[in-house]
């Protein structure tokens, strides 16, 4: 189990460099204004079939504000930093712990 978790806490980790590297040239192109892209619009630009079908079904299975008021503020975040954080919390998380022995007098 750690080493799955320590696995996908690195692609994340990756993905979020990406996503990174993405919106730096991005922001180069643009002439010098920092652009960030939030995840929901790279999500519809990468796979808008996805997008739609996440969408419906989560309108169908929590009720249909929940897209509005739940998850479009996440997913209005940027990329890199929703990946990153979850990319960090799952590298933690995988961490093998060390025993510790504890004398008691």
């Amino acid at each position: 189990m750690h080493r799955l978790s320590r696995a996908l806490g690195v692609i994340l980790l990756l993905f979020a460099m990406v996503a990174l590297v993405v919106d730096g040239t991005k922001s180069l192109g643009a002439g010098g204004d920092i652009v960030i892209t939030p995840l929901a619009q790279q999500w519809q630009d990468l796979a808008p079939e996805s997008y739609a079908g996440s969408q419906s079904w989560v309108n169908e299975t929590a009720g249909p504000g929940f897209w509005e008021l739940a998850a479009l503020p996440i997913l209005g975040l940027p990329a890199w930093a929703i990946f990153g954080v979850l990319g960090i919390f799952l590298y933690w998380l995988g961490q093998k712990r060390e025993k510790t022995e504890v004398f008691i007098n």
